[in-house]
């Protein structure tokens, strides 16, 4: 590889991490999320979520990362307590 890829593999895109609430729970953990601002967001739990097992259900508080590309999907990364 040159040095110009090695360069661009670096530069990562930035994910916002949002708060929100899970209003309904679909197949594939799958899950409706609803974001301070009255958003509803489709999303997913992460990979570590999955592995550990961390149940999650409607009424819980979790934390979710969208990125700038499609700010109507996101990845379930943290339920609050």
């Amino acid at each position: 590889m040159n040095k110009k890829n090695l360069d661009n593999r670096d530069k990562k895109v930035e994910k916002d991490v949002i708060e929100g609430e899970i209003t309904e729970a679909l197949p594939n953990a799958m899950f409706r999320v609803k974001i301070s601002d009255g958003r509803i967001l489709l999303c997913t739990l992460s990979g570590k979520m999955r592995i550990h097992r961390i149940r999650v259900m409607p009424g819980d508080q979790v934390k979710l990362e969208t990125t700038p590309y499609d700010e109507t999907k996101g990845r379930i990364v943290y339920r609050l307590k």
